[in-house]
């Protein structure tokens, strides 16, 4: 089958769970073919056989420089090409103050919501520039917390607006090689990393309170969008949220 008219190919990271598994499962129904990569085996293999023939589970850790490399060559090797990469993963760490902050805590955070989409968005650049037909695009997930963080939230705010810089940069890189970069911030999708938002979370005001939260199968959604449009189109950022949270307002 001509590459023009193949199913596309997407690499999705941290698609164990939450995010990655809602937007993994909507690819697959939309006919991706979709390498999933995460840190879990077990995760990601149920989600494979879930999906069938088209899902191919890749375990990696993404502050791994060589194991990214290994899980896109995987990619490839399976599946040909690299139409489409949702650049994901991420965590966070417990809230607290800047000073309560250990050396770990904030190695941990940035090496995996900074470098971690670096190393993965220098590969997926690395095949969509040598391929053929040229080209691809890259979807970062960004967070509403590079616009209105939560108090006590340093690390995870900091590396959120650090990728939208990546972002940018990419947007720019890409253009002369067919690959188009956007972003996507989410607010209060209904994960288990997100549990607590139901019961109580601070405030910038110093209150704790609950928040309206949204169903994860609506980001997907919204992914599904975002990689659908041609290449020479771009949603270049894109805010998705719980109607109700408070986000847009007096803090």
């Amino acid at each position: 089958m001509s590459p023009e008219f193949a199913p596309k190919v997407a690499m999705i990271t941290g698609a164990g769970s939450g995010v990655g598994r809602a937007v993994a499962l909507e690819l697959a129904r939309a006919g991706y073919r979709l390498a999933l990569l995460g840190r879990r085996p077990a995760p990601l293999a149920a989600l494979a056989g879930e999906i069938g023939e088209a899902a191919l589970p890749l375990s990696a850790d993404v502050g791994d420089s060589g194991a990214v490399r290994q899980a896109f060559e995987a990619a490839v090797a399976r599946f040909g090409r690299l139409d489409l990469l949702f650049n994901n993963a991420g965590v966070g760490a417990k809230a607290g103050l800047i000073d309560a902050y250990s050396d770990e805590a904030w190695d941990q955070v940035v090496r995996t919501n900074l470098t971690g989409a670096f190393y993965c968005a220098r590969e997926a650049f690395r095949l969509m520039r040598s391929q053929s037909p040229q080209g691809g695009r890259i979807i970062n997930n960004g967070s509403v917390s590079a616009h209105a963080p939560r108090p006590g939230s340093v690390a995870y705010t900091a590396t959120k607006h650090a990728v939208t810089g990546l972002t940018k940069s990419l947007s720019l890189d890409g253009r002369p090689f067919r690959i188009a970069c956007g972003q996507i911030d989410i607010g209060n999708a209904e994960t288990d990393l997100v549990a607590p938002i139901r019961t109580g979370v601070p405030q910038a005001d110093g209150g704790v309170r609950p928040e309206p939260v949204m169903a994860v199968e609506d980001v997907a959604r919204a992914v599904l969008y975002m990689a659908e449009l041609p290449l020479e189109a771009n949603v270049q950022f894109m805010t998705v949220m719980a109607t109700n949270m408070p986000y847009v307002g007096r803090g």
